[in-house]
């Protein structure tokens, strides 16, 4: 079903201190998170703790590391954790499904308090970061006019990493739609409401 990539130069490019792969034809896991989510200054002090150069390879270990404590911490609910209000939630994940099957193909996802997570299938014409870029202006026009706040709502940054094969997307789908048991926010998939498992099963 899914194709390998058979050359890892095609789709790179790189902005602040993640490398992101964009290409047309291959899935990808895309993670968002709300601006206040991880303090920069703690990702500088893990930065720092990490010896981290600029010219990092995208392979380097010490990407992996960074990105670990970055997803603990995502999970721990630093800052205001607006995704939490069930109004927030649901705009998002409806602009998620907007174009699904226009623009391109979601396979799975979870709103949490503090970030998203999104596996979807890129198709021609639309890039990743069109994509994204469509999500988070409309989102965070709509989600300040709901909180009665201004200011900027999404970390311009985001993370992705595309899917190798069929066993790596099982494995990056029961992560997404675990990812609130993970954190502790309930017991069972089931009990979370706004994720692509939640969608699924909701009235059974």
């Amino acid at each position: 079903m899914y194709r390998e990539l058979f050359s890892t130069n095609m789709g790179w490019r790189s902005r602040l201190y993640i490398p992101h792969f964009d290409q047309p034809g291959f899935i990808q896991l895309i993670t968002i998170r709300l601006n206040d989510a991880v303090p920069q200054a703690l990702i500088e002090q893990w930065k720092s703790e990490l010896s981290w150069d600029k010219k990092i390879a995208a392979g380097d270990l010490r990407r992996t590391a960074l990105r670990k404590r970055i997803e603990k911490c995502e999970d721990a609910g630093h800052g205001a954790c607006l995704l939490r209000d069930d109004r927030v939630a649901s705009i998002v994940e409806e602009a998620i499904l907007h174009f699904d099957g226009k623009r391109y193909r979601i396979l799975a996802w979870c709103v949490m308090p503090t970030h998203v997570h999104v596996i979807v299938e890129l198709w021609e014409n639309f890039s990743l970061n069109q994509i994204l870029h469509s999500w988070k202006s409309y989102t965070a026009h709509q989600l300040n006019k709901v909180l009665n706040r201004s200011g900027i709502f999404w970390f311009r940054e985001y993370h992705d990493r595309y899917i190798r094969n069929d066993q790596h997307l099982a494995d990056a789908v029961e992560y997404v739609e675990n990812n609130p048991v993970k954190a502790g926010l309930v017991r069972t998939k089931q009990q979370w409401k706004r994720s692509s498992f939640g969608y699924r099963n909701a009235g059974k």
